[in-house]
């Protein structure tokens, strides 16, 4: 399986250790994500009273996440190494393919 992704995002190890977390979306939601005119980010949602929100909380946390963050990411940790041969920087295209082995025998 061979996907598309843009690199959103690339962060240094939180326990400081020799790797980066570099993390992807999806070209689509990429554009919907910079196309947002809300300051507040592409999923605030607007509640009139406190029923509403909870009814509304389910939705809003998995359409998206909270505090603006975009909901399909994709994070894979590289050390240094592979980091600096890849050149990445945010806004890149990159093609992530998974396969699995074929297993003979059992």
């Amino acid at each position: 399986m061979k996907k598309e992704y843009v690199v959103v995002r690339i962060d240094a190890a939180p326990d400081g250790a020799p790797y980066v977390v570099v993390s992807l979306s999806s070209p689509k939601d990429f554009r919907e994500q910079n196309q947002s005119m809300s300051p507040f980010g592409s999923n605030v949602m607007g509640f009139t009273n406190m029923d509403d929100m909870v009814k509304g909380l389910n939705k809003m946390m998995s359409g998206g996440g909270m505090f603006g963050q975009a909901g399909g990411i994709t994070s894979i940790k590289l050390d240094m190494r592979e980091y600096k041969e890849l050149g990445l920087s945010v806004g890149d295209n990159v093609f992530l393919e998974i396969s699995k082995p074929e297993s003979l025998g059992v």
